[in-house]
């Protein structure tokens, strides 16, 4: 019980990632590029204060690794925040998870990896589903340059999930990458200009980053060791949904047919694809 309270926990700490970004950007009224800056640099140290608490060696932080890590978390934390200027919560939680998995099961094919049939009719669903969602007309048609943001920033987060395959100390992994990510958003603020950064809005980015980004890193990296593969992919499949149950409940956003149905698909093929991979196993 204590294990399946923990990662509820952390799914929805993911779920409320996309949610107050949704308030501070769109609500709010915080510039995105603020609101990645400043969500980067209290995740960073939230997750600097866990490693030093930790009592371990001090983890390597300039090497090419981490340079590759950071700059996509920054390509993620940059498009993942520009979304949601027009997209709703749920909605660009169901592209991003949408968009990694279409990402990470090319890449497979790529490698060479020997794919199950049920992976490839998964991930054929799956995309089947984002054709759907972002299909052009119909009612509540999606905006597209929130879609291409989200897009970006799910194929980002798709190649920082690649590149953090087999790390030997994820959390310091993961406070490396931070830490290095924190001046490229930096010099993108920088760059795009300096836009509004109200109180309200500074307080729910420093609260996505140092609570639900930083900790729930943490929480999850603490789960892990417990949970078979399978188990903490399909773990995974509920942050959507609870995105979009929150989007509804807390934002008033739209619960609509054309969405209900893309996330059917979307959901029911990655599920899917997992089924093929404990099959393998």
């Amino acid at each position: 019980m204590r294990l399946f309270a923990l990662v509820a926990l952390v799914m929805c700490a993911f779920a409320a990632n996309s949610v107050l970004n949704r308030i501070g950007v769109a609500l709010q009224g915080m510039d995105p590029m603020n609101f990645a800056t400043v969500r980067t640099g209290a995740g960073a140290g939230m997750l600097w204060v866990l490693v030093i608490a930790r009592k371990a060696p001090r983890p390597i932080v300039f090497s090419a690794k981490r340079l590759a890590g950071a700059t996509a978390l920054a390509v993620y934390m940059v498009g993942f925040s520009w979304a949601y200027i027009t997209l709703d919560a749920g909605l660009g939680a169901l592209i991003l998870f949408g968009v990694l998995q279409v990402v990470v099961f090319g890449w497979a094919i790529i490698e060479g990896g020997k794919i199950p049939m049920l992976r490839w009719v998964g991930a054929s669903i799956a995309l089947l589903g984002l054709c759907v969602l972002l299909w052009p007309g119909g009612d509540a048609p999606v905006p597209l340059g929130g879609a291409i943001s989200m897009t970006v920033a799910g194929a980002a987060w798709a190649v920082y999930t690649l590149l953090g395959r087999a790390e030997a100390d994820p959390l310091g992994a993961t406070a490396g990458n931070f830490l290095l990510c924190l001046p490229l958003v930096a010099i993108a603020m920088i760059w795009s200009g300096i836009g509004t950064m109200p109180s309200q809005g500074i307080i729910t980015a420093i609260i996505a980053g140092a609570i639900t980004s930083g900790l729930g890193y943490a929480l999850w990296y603490r789960a892990l060791p417990f949970l078979p593969t399978t188990v903490a992919g399909i773990a995974q499949l509920s942050v959507p949904v609870i995105a979009i149950a929150a989007g509804v409940l807390f934002l008033d956003e739209p619960l609509t047919l054309r969405l209900i149905i893309a996330a059917g698909l979307v959901l029911g093929g990655i599920a899917v694809s997992l089924t093929a991979r404990r099959k393998v196993s």
